[in-house]
């Protein structure tokens, strides 16, 4: 008898097949066959129903999660060549870096002369501040910074610093202006890296002006600052 309910399992099993193949997917027509055996075996031909049915769900979890498995192997699959290009454009990018680079050392090579000799004798600007006033406009102050973080690297830079204030009001008044005028810039060359041994300050107070329009006097509230190499630039900066 349990011989005849194997050999009634496994026919369902091989007749089952054809009936589903055209409706189900290959792994629930395994699952049919699969499942007809094992209900054969449990139990007759009931057996053979209920494990037909069992058998086509197992066949259906079977192929969702291989659809599953092969949706995440694409996504990995893509993920991939996303990296592989993202490597790709960042080893470009290095490389134009180092291009650039090299670029800029090169141009550096070449003006390096011409800025050595300008240095030896001593490059000038005029930082100008309004009236009463001994704090640089942030324009002004913004341009100062840049400049002293330019600077700072190279230790053979000396600085000379002159301070000046415009000839309307007191003398003495003036003189101390002109002297916060140029604590003040010193001051921010050294919070930016030059170092303070570096720097020649000098306050001279009042600058008479040209004349007496108000762009004359805005040129006499300044501090001259003069970047050179050397013990002493070929020009100072002198009251005008």
């Amino acid at each position: 008898m349990f011989r005849k309910t194997i050999l009634l399992g496994l026919l369902a099993s091989v007749v089952a097949t054809p009936v589903f193949a055209d409706t189900a997917s290959r792994e629930e027509s395994a699952g049919v066959g699969i499942g007809a055996v094992i209900g054969g075996i449990a139990g007759g031909p009931a057996g053979v129903i209920i494990g037909a049915a069992f058998g086509a769900k197992v066949g259906d979890e079977f192929h969702q999660r291989n659809e599953a498995v092969d949706s995440l192997t694409t996504s990995l699959d893509g993920s991939n060549g996303q990296i592989v290009a993202l490597q790709r454009n960042i080893d470009a990018l290095q490389g134009e870096i180092r291009s650039i680079d090299g670029d800029l050392q090169q141009a550096r090579e070449l003006a390096k002369p011409e800025i050595l000799a300008l240095l030896k004798a001593g490059i000038e600007m005029d930082l100008l501040f309004r009236t009463d006033e001994s704090v640089l406009a942030d324009s002004t102050g913004g341009k100062l910074s840049q400049l002293a973080a330019s600077i700072a690297g190279n230790p053979d830079i000396q600085v000379r610093l002159d301070g000046f204030a415009d000839e309307r009001g007191d003398e003495t008044y003036n003189q101390d202006l002109s002297a916060r005028r140029v604590a003040y810039v010193r001051d921010v060359l050294i919070n930016h890296g030059i170092p303070a041994s570096n720097i020649t300050a000098n306050a001279h107070g009042e600058s008479p002006a040209i004349d007496d329009s108000i762009d004359s006097y805005a040129l006499e509230r300044r501090v001259s600052l003069t970047l050179y190499i050397g013990d002493t630039p070929s020009f100072a900066a002198n009251p005008r």
